[in-house]
């Protein structure tokens, strides 16, 4: 399924849903990422009208705040730390390999939506040193056979599907 392509009566249900209530900007942009896996761009306008605000306004909280965006993330994200304990324990290196195993570089997701690769500042994990987050989930004290065996389970989770 290409994930650019959305259930626009699905979108108008969650926006519904908070009308006229501008506190709830932050939950229902998360509500609309959760659903579709990012904010579709053509939600903007909606939700300005729907909380009484300007369409700018919105867009300033989404570009403002990391976790949201608004281009199609793929099914797996995975966040590559660059800390400080993590870049003295090996991260370079761990992220150079999961660039090469995927095929992609910071930032970009794979054509088939699977694999997303972003690095972050830091993951709060630092006693696991290097760490990754695929998702939801912390992957620590990692190295390569570690870093190849968290790769694959998240391939053959695709070939389950």
């Amino acid at each position: 399924m290409d994930p650019t392509q959305f259930d626009r009566s699905r979108l108008h249900e969650i926006i519904e849903d908070s009308r006229d209530r501008k506190w709830a900007l932050i939950p229902l942009l998360q509500e609309i990422q959760e659903e579709f896996g990012f904010i579709p761009p053509e939600s903007i306008e909606p939700v300005a009208e729907a909380l009484n605000m300007f369409a700018s306004q919105v867009q300033g909280v989404i570009t403002f705040y990391s976790g949201f965006s608004l281009k199609p993330k793929g099914r797996c994200v995975l966040r590559v730390c660059r800390g400080t304990a993590c870049h003295v324990k090996g991260s370079r290196s761990i992220l150079r390999l999961v660039k090469k195993e995927l095929e992609l570089e910071e930032g970009e997701t794979s054509s088939d939506y699977q694999f997303t690769l972003e690095t972050v500042a830091c993951l709060g994990a630092c006693f696991l040193a290097p760490t990754m987050m695929v998702n939801k989930d912390y992957f620590g004290r990692l190295n390569p056979t570690k870093v190849i065996s968290v790769l694959g389970e998240y391939r053959k989770d695709k070939e389950d599907d």
